[in-house]
């Protein structure tokens, strides 16, 4: 009898450090890496210059990880139309809404992804490759809400998938 009792007691044990283990996972995955991000600045592409430029924003809210390239996100507004964006700014094609973590409230991509597809939203770009691989990008809607998030670019496919990179992407080692 002494033996079943110390069995289960060294499952009851296990058990308990597995929970342990897990809600710790779940714990660094979804509030554990990001950081809030203090202070940046909200960039889009200018058609003429093909720089980064600081457009006018406020209300920012953004989050970031240093355990990845495209856990960042962030949130804003803009009091700037979006007939001038569009005249001024790179318009992004490929937009893909990255989903964040459920507790940062302020952005939602699939709600985001339906108002790009429906026109509702525009997508532009904010910086090319600001690291290999990974474009920033900055979705705007009609009501001046924005929306900026980090997303794999051709490049960064190629580098993860192991094909040469070609000829369209920069040097790695810049």
């Amino acid at each position: 009898m002494g033996s079943v009792m110390a069995g289960k007691i060294i499952i009851v044990l296990l058990a308990l450090v597995t929970l342990a283990m897990g809600g710790g996972v779940y714990y660094a995955q979804v509030y554990g890496f990001y950081e809030d991000v203090a202070e940046a600045d909200v960039q889009l592409t200018s058609l003429v210059t093909q720089r980064p430029e600081t457009i006018l924003f406020d209300d920012f809210e953004a989050i970031d990880a240093e355990s990845s390239p495209i856990r960042y996100r962030a949130c804003f507004t803009t009091p700037t139309s979006l007939a001038t964006l569009t005249e001024t700014y790179e318009i992004f094609e490929a937009a893909e809404p990255r989903r964040g973590p459920g507790w940062f409230e302020c952005f939602d991509a699939g709600a985001l992804g339906e108002m790009l597809s429906e026109g509702r939203a525009i997508a532009f770009t904010g910086s090319r490759n600001f690291e290999y691989g990974i474009d920033r990008v900055v979705a705007i809607t009609a009501d001046g809400r924005g929306f900026v998030w980090h997303q794999v670019n051709e490049c960064g496919d190629k580098l993860y998938d192991g094909t040469p990179a070609g000829d369209d992407c920069p040097d790695r080692t810049q």
